[in-house]
């Protein structure tokens, strides 16, 4: 007799349930969210599919919560592994309590209590954040290939401390994780083009603010992953995160710059989709919000947004509107307003400065603004700056025999940058 695959313990737990199909539970799992107050939640029967297969991926919280108040059963009871692993021991199924319409079920210990003794010290937590807080420093100076594995191996050690700690220690090493893996998946996404495992990464990064129980934080991942569609052209992929991201962040005092930032994030996903009217309105709104202001602060974590980044993506939105003039205006602001420590951004901002001149046929000031991007480039590699000034070489193409583009094309394809880009 075969023996059975698959995730065979949510499929006992499917069917004993009174579920005999996967489109059974996952219709159940959609209306059973909204009895519980989780708006905006809809599982579809490939999920179900996917959490029934060998490798089941860890569900994100809203679904966790779901699924263990429906089915009555821990996470682990039903097949799934932390990204943080357990202590091996056995899970006890949770029994079910009755929770109010509206109402929010308490979270659940992702692996079982251990004896006191495996237990960490209160200032583990502590600890591993300011770790967390370097690597977030480092991110703006060091060599990016070099400081990711350095921020994996943190994660790691996150996860494998996670189920060593107990409350109010738990939440900060979980939120600590969460940065941890935000950083790694901006690396990955901005640094290092690799989209498809900044998603997986950005996607623990949201399971351990869920763990946290941090909803800014995950507001700032979902918006993080709202870029990966948005770039690709998925504008209503793109759109239905930023929906997300903005029902994260009204559960929680918000400050003016992250509000912002959520509209200049969308503004660019628009961008990219080819909506500029529509990310040039955005903008709009959000230098409205950071003129108004309001009485909340900004977490330490958000170290990726100014009102100079908003004129950045301002003037790049510009650029591909073709509303040149506005573009060149808005980008000098942002180069003369960014600080010190803000060099992947000017870089940037020249290859946008660079765009725009050689879009107005301007190609000696196009090639001027360009070598300096990549004088920046030398000091501090962004696959994101290192892009703009390809795309203006592209743009260039009418004018490659001028001596400027010439001279170009040697800085471009020098031995060092040239082995510099192919190894990335």
């Amino acid at each position: 007799m075969p023996r059975p695959t698959g995730n065979v313990r949510l499929k006992a737990a499917r069917v004993a349930t009174g579920f005999n199909s996967q489109q059974d539970l996952a219709d159940a799992l959609s209306e059973h969210a909204k009895r519980l107050g989780i708006r905006g939640l809809s599982i579809g029967v490939r999920q179900v599919r996917r959490w029934e297969s060998d490798n089941p991926p860890w569900p994100q919280p809203d679904c966790q919560r779901v699924l263990v108040h429906l089915l009555g059963q821990s996470m682990e009871a039903l097949g799934f592994t932390p990204p943080w692993g357990t202590d091996g021991s056995k899970p006890d199924p949770v029994q079910r309590t009755p929770v109010a319409p509206g109402a929010v079920p308490h979270r659940l210990p992702v692996a079982a209590a251990r004896p006191a003794s495996a237990f960490q010290p209160t200032t583990v937590g502590s600890d591993f954040h300011t770790v967390t807080r370097s690597h977030r420093r480092l991110y703006w100076s060091v060599e990016p290939s070099g400081l990711h594995p350095a921020v994996e191996a943190h994660a790691r050690l996150g996860c494998a401390l996670l189920p060593e700690t107990a409350e109010p220690t738990r939440s900060v090493l979980a939120a600590a994780l969460a940065e941890t893996y935000l950083l790694a998946g901006r690396i990955e996404f901005f640094d290092l083009r690799e989209p498809s495992l900044a998603h997986e990464t950005l996607l623990q990064a949201l399971q351990a603010a869920g763990e946290a129980d941090d909803s800014l934080l995950g507001s700032a991942i979902i918006a993080h992953m709202a870029f990966i569609p948005g770039w690709a052209g998925d504008r209503e992929a793109a759109r239905e995160r930023m929906t997300a991201a903005r029902t994260y962040a009204r559960r929680t005092p918000t400050s003016a710059e992250f509000l912002a930032w959520l509209d200049a994030v969308e503004a660019e996903c628009e961008t990219r989709c080819g909506h500029t009217r529509t990310a040039l309105h955005l903008i709009g709104h959000a230098e409205d919000i950071l003129r108004d202001g309001n009485e909340h602060s900004s977490p330490e974590w958000m170290d990726w947004f100014s009102p100079a980044r908003l004129a950045a993506f301002k003037g790049n939105t510009q650029l591909l509107a073709g509303h040149l003039p506005q573009a060149r205006a808005s980008l000098l602001a942002a180069l003369e307003a960014l600080a010190p420590g803000e060099e992947k951004q000017r870089t940037v901002v020249y290859g946008d400065m660079a765009a725009v001149e050689a879009a107005s046929g301007n190609p000696e000031e196009a090639c001027s603004y360009a070598a300096q991007a990549l004088d920046q480039l030398a000091l501090t590699w962004y696959a994101t700056g290192m892009d703009r000034v390809r795309e203006v070489r592209r743009a260039l193409a009418p004018h490659e025999h001028e001596r400027c583009v010439r001279s170009l094309d040697d800085r471009l394809y020098d031995w060092s940058t040239t082995v510099s880009a192919l190894n990335r």
